[in-house]
């Protein structure tokens, strides 16, 4: 058996330039007050994604602007259709 050479298109050569990362500087991590704040609207669309999953019922692609309609619905709204959902 012969060793690989440049012209086998099963041998991959890597660039020399091609290096690992050095792991993450935890001073340099995001703190948590600085952390990004999502808007009511959207953390009650994602919220209700993860519940409607959650519940076993998938949303279809074509559900996402009853899913938006009902995100911009009042904080109690949601909280109904959480608690229906989840019972």
């Amino acid at each position: 058996m012969t060793a690989p050479h440049v012209a086998d298109s099963t041998f991959r050569t890597w660039p020399q330039d091609d290096f690992l990362l050095p792991p993450p500087n935890p001073a340099q991590r995001m703190e948590p007050s600085r952390a990004a704040v999502l808007d009511p609207r959207d953390l009650r669309r994602l919220e209700l994604n993860a519940a409607l999953t959650a519940a076993g019922i998938a949303p279809l692609p074509g559900d996402r602007e009853a899913i938006d309609q009902l995100s911009a619905l009042p904080h109690s709204v949601h909280e109904a259709l959480h608690r229906w959902l989840t019972a």
